[in-house]
Formats: structure tokens, sequence, C-alpha cells
């Protein structure tokens, strides 16, 4: 599958730039071009000086709500991003229709942080103004969920999630969640952290993508997962995990060793391993069950995937994800590692989502009436105040 990638704001943007990576890997690792075209799109400039791998010409790095916010950012309010995108929309729409191999794109990527100021307001509005320009290109949001203690120090972090969310979800083809707090290593600075969660977050695309666009006669699987299988899979909310288990040493040395029946079994055990960590590394806490569609994807190098593994993860995601309809393939590749990708789709109940919008409705209650106390106080400072002359009337001498 090969996608357009448009990142929104700070995080958006971040993590674009790893799409743009993760395009170029495939590229020289594979000679598969996965991502035609990463842009960057954001109200601060020293956000988009900050990256590294999309184009730094003025089409890949886009500068949007320039006369409202002076290349400063949107101050994390949304609704102010979602103003200047609606203003603006027509710059990515333009930079977008000119990429490269556009119209070899099947698909559009739009990714923001759900609880900053310009990717949570400008998300729904890119998705719409996409979606209603290229009607028949699948439009997916890849939407980042706030650390615990951005929503606990930042007031406006739940109600921007909420509003993102909802009105992302209505325009979008699917919104896949993804939990920062899930990634999170208590023992590393932050901004190690973050580049660390970006290569977490982005990972589990890279087999998804390239199995459905290879051309090497070996990488060819027995079923292959390709465009249109992602396309009918992926709808409304979204998990996806990747795990894996990794090779003996001797396994993949050039020349090939003879394996008794213990390795023949542990050639299965492996792959469910590989299943048991995607589901804990979901990018978002879900329950299978709640799911209406399904996939999953076995890679490996070709010997290490047997009949009998294949029929072993098909019963593990039937009994998870009992209602769901499930596609399935398998991408013979080369590696040091048996790795299994899961995609729930459609899913009927997010627990996290559930307490972002109950938390937003609360806290716009609480918002209202800080702000009416606050004008009763002002109001009190004022009336004490009115006795006393203004320096800006004439002096009485």
């Amino acid at each position: 599958m090969r996608l357009v990638v448009v990142g929104l704001g700070q995080c958006g943007g971040r993590l674009a730039d790893e799409f743009a990576r993760l395009g170029k890997k495939a590229r020289s690792k594979r000679g598969i071009d996965v991502i035609t075209s990463a842009y960057a799109v954001n109200t601060d400039q020293a956000d988009l000086a900050g990256l590294h791998t999309i184009g730094s010409d003025f089409q890949h790095r886009i500068i949007i709500g320039g006369r409202k916010t002076a290349g400063h950012g949107v101050g994390k309010i949304n609704e102010v991003g979602a103003a200047v995108a609606k203003e603006d929309s027509y710059k990515v729409i333009d930079a977008v229709r000119t990429g490269d191999r556009f119209y070899e794109t099947a698909s559009f990527l739009v990714i923001a942080g759900a609880a900053g100021g310009t990717g949570s307001g400008a998300m729904p509005i890119i998705a719409k103004a996409l979606k209603e320009r290229y009607p028949n290109k699948a439009v997916y949001c890849l939407a980042i969920l706030p650390f615990e203690h951005e929503e606990r120090t930042e007031e406006r972090a739940a109600y921007n999630v909420a509003t993102c969310l909802k009105s992302t979800y209505s325009v979008a083809d699917a919104v896949i969640l993804c939990d920062n707090e899930r990634f999170l290593k208590r023992d590393v600075n932050l901004m190690n952290n973050i580049e660390k969660i970006n290569k977490e977050i982005v990972e589990p695309f890279l087999d998804l993508l390239c199995a459905g666009e290879e051309v090497k006669r070996s990488r060819i699987g027995a079923k292959t997962v390709d465009t249109g299988d992602i396309i009918q899979t992926m709808e409304g909310w979204t998990a996806i995990g990747l795990g894996k288990s990794y090779l003996p040493r001797w396994s993949w040395w050039p020349f090939e060793r003879l394996r008794n029946f213990r390795e023949k079994g542990r050639e299965t055990q492996r792959g469910l391993e590989a299943v048991d960590q995607a589901i804990s590394e979901l990018s978002v806490v879900v329950s299978p069950s709640d799911a209406g569609k399904a996939l999953y994807m076995l890679s490996a190098p070709s010997k290490e995937m047997n009949v009998n593994l294949v029929r072993e993860l098909g019963g593990i995601m039937k009994e998870m994800a009992e209602d769901a309809v499930i596609r399935s393939g398998d991408y013979p590749r080369a590696g040091r590692d048996v790795s299994v990708t899961l995609i729930f789709s459609k899913l009927n109940s997010v627990d996290r989502l559930r307490e972002f919008y109950r938390d937003a409705s609360g806290s716009t209650s609480t918002l209202k009436k800080r702000q009416k106390e606050a004008q009763v106080r002002l109001k009190e400072m004022d009336d004490i105040s009115e006795g006393l002359p203004s320096l800006f009337e004439e002096p009485r001498l």
C-alpha cells in the first residue's frame, strides 16, 4: 500500500518525519516505494525547522495561519487551529496534488497529537478537505493520545482530545488511536522518550505497507495482504499492534541446518509469542471482542513459516474477535525475527475514549464556572477603583 503522509502540528510533523524515514528504509533495503510523499504542516516555524527527513522546501514544510499567529503557534487552543486550517487548507491540497507519483497513491494518512492546538484543530479540517477533493482515496487519521501528566497539568487536554476525535471520526474512513502512555519508558529522558515512542508508533506499518508492493518472487506470500485487504479492514476506531520473536543465531546463517521435531514445534511457538506481544503492545487498550473487523499478517523468513503456525494464528484470532470479519496473509521476507502485525478495527467501544469524552464534558462546565467567577471578581475590582483618577485624563491642577 502506498501512502501520502500529512503531519499536523509538532507531534504530527515529527511522526510524518519518521514515516518519511520509514519510506527511505523500505526503498533502500527492499526496493519498494510505500511513502510517496510526506508533508509537515504547522503554525510554528521553529517546529518545522527541527525536522530531519521531510524536504525542507515550502511545499513539504507548510506554514499555515501566518496572519493570525505570525509563525508562533496557537497556544493549545484547537479552535484557532481549526480556523487557520480552514483558511489555509488549499496550501495542503496544492502541495499534495503536485507531489511525485501522487496518483499512484491509494490512501492518505493524516497524523496529529489530539491534545495539542494546531494538530488537534486541523486534523478533522484537513481530513475533510482531502476526502472532498479525492473521494476515491481512503483518508486515515492517526490520533496520538496524550501522556497522563499532560492530562493532569494541561486543563484543555481532555477537551482538545474529545473535540478533535469527535470531529475527525465523522469525516475519516478510520481513526487509528495511539496512546503515548503505553510506550513511555520511565527511566529515559523526555526527548529520547519521544524519539523512541515515534519509532515504535511507526514500526508496525513497515511490513504491512510493503507486503502488497513486493515485486521479488521469493517475497510474495501464499496469501498476500494487499491494499484492498487493508482498505476493507480499516473502518472507524482502530488499534494496531506488532509483536516479534527473534530467531536463534544459527537459523539465519547462510547455510541450511537440519532441524528435528523439537525445532519444528518451536517455529509455531515463536509465532504464538509474537501474537501475545502484538496484543500486549496494541496502540491503545481495547478488547478484540469489540472489533467488527480484524487483520493479522505473519512476517518471517519463508523457512520459519508453516501450515500449523498459520492455523494456530487463525484460531487465536477467531477466539479473540469472534464476531469480526477476519482477513489474513503472510509475508516471506529476510530478517532475524518472526513478527505478527495485528489490526482491530470498527471497534464499538474504547474505554480510553470514553474517559476523554466524560472528562471533557465535566471540564467544559468547570471552565464556564471559572470564567464566570473571574468576571465577577474583575467587576468587583473595577467597582473598588471607580473613584480613582485615570492617567489618561487631563490632570486637574
